[in-house]
């Protein structure tokens, strides 16, 4: 039984980059990796959509996360975190453990933040020094309005840090345009590549705070690699064959352009709604993201059962619910080297896992949406 990987990360990883990590390790303090380096480091801006300095660590997203706040933040700062979710949970978290005053700002799980709220906060507060958002919050599947919300937050003095880990290269994240001072973003996700490699663009504006702040990180210090940076180096051992695979799957993406990508994505995320719909199910974000699709299962049926089931009996997977939504939702990854067919088939088993638990599932309504929705682009 051939495995389909439809989790929102780790995602599928195209064959031309598992080939790139089958070569020989290399030593990375040659000319040759300084080259990879920083013609990584150009194609990662690109994506990002920056001219902003772009720091590479090996590490999970979540790495990346905790420098943006550690280097940031100076203990004793006030911090505005976004949560609707397990991951705009984990920038509160993050804040609280390096000491700064952290102001929560909670969103009912399923919905997005206004970007009113965020105004409203920071008026009431003009000293909060950086406001955390998650792009897609991958818990939920709820996109944020990351454009408003930078309209908003650049009128204050505060610093705008966006988790798009689950999000940049499935849907549109125009870092420079949309004032976002730091950006996180993961490798296993859009990105094409297994985990180990998180990454974080940092403007000019939270350079001036970051020079402020206490020193107080060191494998995560951001000024350190910096300097390393300027000298077509790292700080300390990269995983450089790691950042040689993903020049591989940037140069896919290069091809294929990013706006392709962008809409592509769109494209099999639509048809994934639409197949939800047509099974009866609802669509548990009210603004989805393009990265996933969380679907909410009828009172009664274990999501965990069928999540389960899906794996043994067609060998596809795809993720739970977290904390209150464990055993309610199933979250079906569509992002970075999944396409239509892997889609169409991850319903089909969906379908027959759901009638076999006695979902009163019409067989074949979801697969027909989703081909309706595909060729109705």
């Amino acid at each position: 039984m051939k495995d389909r990987l439809l989790t929102p990360g780790p995602a599928e990883v195209p064959p031309e980059t598992l080939l790139e990590l089958a070569k020989p390790v290399f030593h990375h303090r040659t000319k040759e990796f300084r080259a990879i380096l920083m013609a990584v480091t150009q194609d990662l801006k690109d994506v990002f959509q920056t001219k902003n300095d772009v720091l590479i660590f090996a590490s999970s997203g979540t790495g990346a996360m905790e420098a943006s706040v550690v280097n940031l933040l100076a203990p004793g700062d006030k911090a505005l975190c976004v949560r609707g979710g397990k991951f705009g949970e984990r920038w509160s978290e993050l804040c609280e453990r390096f000491g700064a005053r952290t102001i929560n700002l909670d969103v009912e799980w399923g919905q997005a933040v206004r970007p009113e709220a965020i105004e409203a906060a920071l008026r009431k507060d003009p000293d909060i020094a950086a406001v955390y958002v998650t792009l897609c919050e991958t818990s939920t599947g709820v996109a944020a309005d990351v454009e408003a919300i930078g309209k908003v937050v650049a009128t204050s003095g505060a610093c705008l840090v966006v988790d798009g880990i689950s999000g940049v290269g499935a849907m549109p994240m125009k870092t420079d345009e949309w004032g976002v001072d730091m950006l996180v973003v993961g490798s296993q996700k859009a990105l094409l590549l297994p985990p180990g490699l998180a990454f974080l663009s940092v403007s000019p504006k939270a350079w001036a705070r970051i020079e402020k702040a206490p020193r107080r990180a060191y494998y995560f210090d951001l000024r350190a690699a910096r300097k390393a940076l300027a000298k077509e180096d790292t700080p300390y051992t990269p995983a450089n064959t790691l950042i040689a695979a993903l020049k591989k799957s940037l140069d896919l993406l290069k091809k294929e352009g990013l706006e392709a990508v962008w809409a592509r994505h769109t494209r099999v995320a639509q048809a994934t709604r639409a197949a939800v719909e047509a099974m009866g199910l609802k669509v548990y974000a009210a603004r989805p993201a393009s990265a996933l699709t969380a679907v909410l299962l009828p009172d009664g049926v274990d999501a965990e059962a069928a999540r389960s089931l899906l794996k043994k009996k067609y060998g596809v997977a795809v993720a739970g619910g977290q904390d209150q939504l464990k055993g309610k939702i199933l979250r079906i990854g569509h992002l970075g080297y999944a396409d239509t067919l892997d889609l169409l088939g991850a319903i089909v088993a969906l379908e027959m896992v759901l009638a076999e638990m006695g979902v009163p599932v019409p067989l074949g309504a979801g697969v027909a949406a989703a081909q309706k929705a595909l060729l109705a682009r």
